[in-house]
């Protein structure tokens, strides 16, 4: 067995009605990296040490009613390699934006510590304590309007996660899952970040670059009255779903359900229809090695070339580059 290297200290800040799966997902993730490399043999010791820090050692009350406790003080931290805040409910995460004891020592521990990062609305944390100023930055889309204020930062509206140099900042929530896994990556190579990935029951491993949320969430989000119709659309890639039959699935007029479609979800239903199409395609590139003939029948394309077009045009990469990428 080969002499190991040190264990990667990874500290998280954290505080009263802070978020538990901002804290417990990306570093479930850091701690499954070191069980899976164990039961490989390649290291006897944990490759991460995750420690807890608040303003005291403790139990801290989350959002959910439920207690994390904290290993030590944050002032008393030391040796740390990765440092990560968590964001919170409510007014919890405004109370740090106004701790100034806590702002400063963030500030102090920047230049001392390898990387420095924030998850979901941690960033504006970051943000007060100028952490961000210069660079580009993400946080929940809900958090998107304030981040925003700060004149000095290029907030990126869509990313799961951002980095910028040594300065990391993830979307909302379970998205500090998909920053904890880039950051295996960075340390611990591409494969085990996708077997922990798999570890973690996750359907891929998302790439900074891809949406908060999905085109099925999203549509979700803007509109109630079409969410049955979203779901047999999901259900039913495989056929040619014109208007004239989503007008039928919607009991409604092909044209009173084009207009209505259009108002509801802003886009026509052929280029939601597309975008669920590539969607799908997206998660069996990304989920195991299919030929792309396969993904374009399985995804109702009627060739490959059209759902090389289609790829391309929603998410400007060839899908051959992107199942590339996941399949090395």
């Amino acid at each position: 067995m080969p002499m190991e290297t040190p264990p990667i200290k990874v500290a998280m800040v954290v505080y009263p009605g802070a978020q538990c799966l901002d804290i417990t997902g990306p570093l479930e993730a850091f701690s499954l990296a070191s069980r899976q490399l164990v039961e490989e043999g390649r290291r006897r010791e944990s490759a991460y040490r995750i420690e807890l820090l608040a303003e005291e050692a403790g139990p801290v009350p989350m959002s959910s009613g439920i207690a994390l406790t904290a290993d030590k003080a944050y002032r008393e931290a030391e040796g740390i390699d990765t440092l990560l805040i968590c964001g919170g409910m409510g007014d919890s995460t405004r109370r740090q934006q106004d701790n100034g004891e806590l702002l400063q020592w963030l500030r102090q521990m920047a230049p001392r510590v390898r990387r420095l990062g924030s998850i979901c609305n941690g960033a504006l944390i970051l943000a007060s304590a100028g952490l961000l100023d210069g660079r580009r930055a993400t946080t929940h889309w809900l958090d998107l309007e304030e981040l925003q204020t700060f004149a000095d930062i290029a907030v990126d509206p869509d990313a799961i996660y951002v980095r910028d140099g040594p300065v990391y900042s993830s979307a909302g929530i379970t998205s500090g899952i998909d920053l904890a896994l880039a950051l295996v990556e960075e340390d611990l190579g591409r494969q085990l970040a996708l077997a922990v990935a798999r570890r973690l029951v996750l359907y891929l491993k998302r790439d900074g670059g891809q949406k908060q949320y999905s085109a099925h969430l999203s549509s979700q989000v803007k509109s109630d009255q079409f969410g049955s119709l979203v779901e047999w659309i999901r259900g039913n890639l495989h056929r040619p779903l014109t208007v004239e039959e989503l007008s039928q699935a919607a009991a409604m007029s092909p044209r009173n359900f084009a207009r209505r479609f259009l108002r509801e979800m802003g886009v026509t239903p052929a280029r939601f229809v597309e975008r669920a199409r590539v969607e799908k395609a997206r998660q069996l590139l990304a989920g195991q090695y299919l030929p792309l003939e396969k993904v374009a029948g399985l995804c109702g394309f009627r060739s490959q070339e059209q759902l090389r077009r289609a790829f391309r045009r929603q998410l400007g990469v060839l899908p051959s580059d992107y199942q590339k990428h996941f399949n090395p």
